[in-house]
């Protein structure tokens, strides 16, 4: 079955073991000896050196050639400034010569190389098992139950992108019948761009099941079946190539005949046997999925089984699906989700939480529960880059924790705090959902379009509110277990803050290129991406490029490839709702029987909180935000108002059980059972509750700043 790992930034609760009779039982609190992780504390997945190079090239690429194009507008600026002319002019015309003249070109092709990289990585996410799912079979014993329902999970994946890559096949020979008509700059066809997509997904299906019959892969991670090394029998690695081979058969055989169908009438004939059947298909189709997410089916194959199924019950041809994903190409800031999640992955390998940590401390050790305090702001600083995904959990956990202990703070309050900030910075730019949400609710035809800058305006306030309440509860307990008040040392405040510098200043590297309007936000993250890239390569040294760079480069091709196919088939299914006027019925009937503004708010707040404790983030800001938009345009709420408390909800449902994301990654990091992080978040998820509901029933917390700046 295709698992997330838990080692990944992007495993999905369920994804993760829970500590029962394979783990440990130990519930006083985490073991204070837990070994820090050094890096992003995971592997990264395996791929081939093919793929490696690949993927490598491409992510370095979609980096460097926005950088051009903002190196080139800034050359313009400085020869047209009027400020310090002699070196203002001399700067343009170094740049002006440095960089090529003619960047048009440039972005086309960072917005498709963006799909290349996010479906190459997508591949390497079923290799390494780290698409975003429940997998509720994780926490079953080994045995013939598990066995059964872990097979039939991967039948159904390998079925439903079978029938993605027929899709995805006859997608692109429309395209390419069209071709002439439809060129790149360069004169390079689109259709051999859009060829990725059929392509990978008819590799999924091979190495889903190369993976499902790996006992090694398929194994509970932290179980002992999976740290000890399982060798197949000659008879089993001879079926599973026996298996695998016929799947791959298949995928080429349903891409043949979904490219060859329109000049087929053979294959059309061959096709429309099926079409008679729409009944039984579509049964099948609902109950396959639906108890595939409740088993751990991969989020994006049952948005895509069910989307199909309704497409095709509905007599629309299921190449619509796959043509939903070229949607994404068009949005100008696509590119950002792979740049933001690339920087993301450097600045965590190149050790980049030590030196904050060592900073924060030696700034803040001076005040009452100055450790708590220093938890929250570096796990917030550093979520705004790895976008509430987990990497600080898994990346910071190992490294601050020991460090609450060691200071006197109880063992439950500690995992507690660790877990509680690992979301905390969500609402800070240049948070990866925040962009993610503005690209949702600014699609074709949303009633409700809100830009990126003024999301990361509105959220600034009450995402400082979050902080500040969860670092009050901090001192309270620093003060109430006699933590110790380091003295404040200026020798070490200079030295760690200095040695941190290169850190401390990435956001407003990011955020101000952006906001000053010398770069859009695609190149905004390209700068980012670029500068960690730089200052860990270049300055601190603490990356090898032949070995660490490939790493990360993968993690983030990995995570980001989870996303974007997760992106693709969750907006077909969101054009499907929208053509069965799923958001309009909804509004109706909430209007039917809620009058208040205010009550719709707190019923608002229920749901979000809810379904963001079932679904993981990106997956409930595509499906949900078209639904939920309409109803803030119905009850005249604020579009970045409703914005801030959509993303502060599910930064709540982080730590709302049964199921939050965060829970389950100090689950598995700590080695404790659930019900113990049930207990020990339960006072954070209270403080951060009054938070959300303080930033729903006022608005001014949100809207001031925006007022303010002019851009309400």
């Amino acid at each position: 079955m295709v698992d997330p790992s838990p080692e990944s930034p992007a495993a999905s609760p369920s994804s993760l073991p829970s500590s029962g009779p394979s783990g440990p039982s130990d519930t006083d609190g985490p073991d204070e000896n837990v070994q820090q992780v050094e890096g992003t504390g995971e592997a990264p997945p395996p791929a081939s050196r093919i793929e490696t190079a690949v993927i490598c090239l491409l992510s370095l690429a979609i980096v460097f050639l926005p950088v051009l194009s903002s190196l080139r507008s800034l050359a313009d600026v400085l020869r047209e400034s009027t400020r310090m002319p002699w070196l203002t002019h001399s700067l343009g015309f170094v740049l002006h010569k440095l960089v090529p003249t003619d960047l048009a070109w440039a972005s086309v092709y960072v917005q498709n190389i963006t799909v290349w990289v996010g479906f190459l990585g997508a591949l390497l996410a079923v290799a390494g098992g780290k698409h975003l799912g429940l997998s509720t079979t994780g926490f079953m014993r080994r045995g013939p139950l598990r066995s059964v329902l872990e097979g039939f999970c991967s039948v159904v994946f390998v079925l439903v992108t079978l029938v993605l890559t027929y899709a995805a096949a006859r997608m692109v020979a429309v395209a390419r019948a069209n071709g002439d008509n439809d060129l790149l700059p360069g004169g390079v066809h689109k259709w051999l761009v859009q060829l990725i997509i059929p392509v990978v997904f008819g590799l999924m299906a091979p190495r889903a099941a190369w993976r499902a019959l790996d006992p090694n892969a398929a194994g509970g991670h932290g179980s002992a079946e999976a740290a000890a090394h399982i060798e197949l029998s000659p008879r089993r690695k001879k079926l599973r190539w026996i298996l695998c081979g016929g799947i791959f058969a298949l995928a080429v055989a349903m891409f043949a005949i979904g490219f060859a169908h329109d000049n087929s009438e053979r294959l059309q004939g061959l096709v429309g046997r099926v079409d008679k059947l729409v009944g039984l298909v579509k049964w099948l189709g609902i109950i396959s999925t639906g108890v595939g997410f409740f088993l751990g089916l991969p989020v994006f194959v049952v948005m895509a089984g069910l989307a199909m199924t309704m497409f095709f019950s509905s007599g629309t041809p299921i190449a619509a699906l796959p043509l939903e994903t070229l949607r994404l190409v068009a949005n100008p800031s696509l590119p950002a989700i792979p740049l933001l999640t690339i920087a993301g992955y450097i600045l965590a390998s190149g050790r980049s939480s030590h030196r904050l940590v060592r900073a924060y401390k030696s700034v803040l050790g001076w005040i009452p529960g100055g450790m708590a305090v220093m938890v929250v702001i570096v796990c917030a600083v550093f979520t705004t880059f790895t976008g509430a995904s987990g990497v600080t959990i898994l990346a910071l956990g190992g490294l601050v924790y020991p460090m609450l202990v060691r200071d006197g703070y109880p063992k439950g309050f500690s995992l507690g705090m660790v877990t509680a900030a690992g979301s905390l910075g969500l609402l800070f730019p240049p948070s990866l959902p925040v962009i993610l949400y503005s690209v949702a609710a600014s699609s074709p035809g949303s009633v409700a379009p809100v830009a990126v800058d003024q999301l990361f305006i509105g959220g600034f306030l009450p995402g400082l509110s979050l902080v500040l309440l969860v670092s009050l509860y901090g001192m309270y307990q620093g003060h109430k277990a006699g933590a110790p008040r380091q003295k404040l040392e200026w020798k070490e405040a200079r030295a760690a803050m200095w040695d941190a510098k290169w850190d401390i200043v990435v956001p407003v590297v990011v955020m101000g290129s952006f906001l000053s309007g010398i770069a859009t936000i695609v190149e905004s993250a390209a700068i980012g991406a670029a500068y960690a890239l730089i200052i860990e390569l270049t300055v601190f040294r603490t990356m090898k490029p032949t070995k660490d760079l490939p790493a990360a480069l993968l993690n983030a091709a990995s995570l980001v490839g989870a996303v974007v196919v997760l992106l693709g088939v969750a907006l077909g299914l969101t054009n499907y709702l929208v053509e069965a006027e799923v958001p309009t019925k909804l509004v109706e009937w909430v209007q039917a029987h809620i009058h208040s503004r205010w009550v719709f708010l707190l019923v608002l707040n229920i749901g979000l909180l809810i379904l963001g404790s079932v679904l993981e983030i990106y997956s409930a800001i595509v499906v949900l935000v078209p639904l939920v938009a309409p109803l803030g345009v119905a009850f005249e709420v604020n579009p970045v108002h409703l914005g801030v408390i959509f993303l502060a909800n599910l930064e709540l449902g982080f730590l709302c059980p049964p199921m939050g994301l965060n829970l389950f990654l100090s689950a598995t990091r700590f080695h404790k059972p659930l019900p113990y992080l049930y207990r020990e978040a339960l006072p954070f998820l209270a403080i951060m509750t009054v938070g959300v509901l303080f930033i729903t029933y006022v608005p001014g917390v949100t809207l001031w700043l925006l007022h303010a700046l002019g851009k309400g």
